[in-house]
């Protein structure tokens, strides 16, 4: 095969445990004098949130916090964070938390450098100007936002999950410390360890593919299938909070310089209008897309078991690449995720208009295998119609 690509990593990384007490320091030779601090509540009762203040108050650079985020973030919050500080002469910004903390800060970092409202940014390289220069300090495992260009918003007027994508709104500067990982839950942990683990396989199947992304998304893969049980049983495993951690970071390169595919465009209409957990979504929707794409490319689908672990010993092409199905479901059911009727509010009769969303959804265009209105259909209806994450339908 002739490649033809381009890779970019726009985002200096420092990985490793400690890591955060370097912010205040980080923050100066950025030029910070005045940081606008995007959190959320519950940041505050963990102790993470003084961590980060108290390198700033050190270095004496000055900050106002801003911790009103929904765990999927929503336009009026960033609306209202900026006309609260629009004229506070903000020249930094730093997202810490998850993904929707990190998303928030993108989505207000536009809207103070760029006139008009955040929906006129809605799409792929729409910015003017870029944002304030940008830290990212992520607490979960999962999306990888601190090394992505792209900010997921949710309309609340439409309930639809929109996405800004653009170089220009990319962090300047990731500190990613495993110990801050230590405080989650076990439900997000497994939540938002699905989540990097669908970024990995739909960075690694989608059609715009490439051999640097490719190597990436296949390490942070096995990563996940060895240390994410691990990290929901035991919290406090540190070695599993830092194979996570970087699992979660390597997928986010791989799927900011490749796509992601049909996972995801089904996931965020779910989110958009239920408010789903993105990384519950993205977990539950996973095999059915998995098996779905298959015939668009055995060899891939079977690396990806081989890599979760499948014996491949005796097996075709085809078949270890539908053990593959059966490995996601597993792991799944094994960590906790419920299915799509478990969810408990999620009603058959919305699918057509979900439907309708995935299929104008961006992801469908990289999406291993051409789908259409009524693929999606049916597999909105397949994956509410199964009632068990470990059993694995006939093909």
């Amino acid at each position: 095969m002739l490649w033809n690509f381009n890779f970019n990593l726009p985002t200096s990384i420092e990985f490793g445990n400690g890591k955060v007490k370097n912010i205040g320091k980080r923050a100066k030779e950025l030029g910070g004098k005045k940081a606008l601090l995007i959190t959320d509540k519950g940041l505050a009762q963990t102790g993470i949130l003084e961590k980060v203040t108290a390198s700033l108050d050190q270095e004496g650079v000055h900050y106002i916090v801003f911790d009103e985020i929904s765990p999927n973030p929503k336009d009026v919050d960033c609306e209202k964070a900026y006309h609260q500080f629009k004229d506070e002469g903000i020249d930094l910004l730093i997202g810490l938390g998850g993904g929707s903390s990190m998303d928030t800060a993108k989505a207000i970092g536009t809207l103070l450098t760029n006139e008009g409202e955040l929906r006129d940014r809605y799409g792929v390289n729409l910015l003017d100007r870029e944002i304030p220069p940008l830290i990212c300090i992520p607490t979960t495992s999962g999306t990888g936002s601190e090394v992505t260009r792209g900010s997921v918003i949710t309309d609340t007027v439409t309930k639809q999950k929109m996405a800004i994508l653009d170089l220009k709104i990319a962090p300047k500067l990731a500190l990613v410390d495993p110990e801050l990982t230590l405080s989650l839950p076990k439900s997000i942990t497994a939540a938002t360890g699905m989540d990097a683990l669908t970024h990995a396989i739909e960075a690694y199947t989608c059609k715009p593919s490439q051999p640097i992304s490719d190597a990436l998304s296949l390490y942070a893969i096995e990563l996940i299938a060895k240390y994410l049980p691990s990290a929901v049983e035991n919290g406090n495993d540190l070695e599993a909070r830092k194979n996570m951690l970087l699992a979660s970071l390597v997928a986010g390169v791989a799927f900011d310089n490749t796509d992601l595919g049909a996972v995801h465009a089904m996931a965020e209409p779910l989110g958009g209008l239920y408010d789903t957990p993105h990384g519950v979504a993205n977990s539950i929707f996973l095999p059915y897309v998995f098996e779905f794409n298959i015939p668009s490319n055995p060899e891939k689908h079977a690396m990806v078991a081989t890599k979760l672990s499948a014996n491949k010993e005796g097996k075709t092409t085809e078949e270890l690449a539908y053990e593959g199905v059966v490995l996601l479901k597993e792991m799944a059911a094994k960590i906790g995720i419920p299915t799509l009727r478990d969810l408990g509010n999620v009603n058959p009769d919305d699918f057509p208009f979900l439907a309708e969303g995935a299929f104008e959804h961006l992801c469908t265009q990289a999406n291993s295998r051409e789908l259409t209105k009524e693929d999606y259909l049916k597999l909105f209806q397949k994956t509410y119609e199964a009632k068990n994450t470990s059993l694995i339908e006939n093909v």
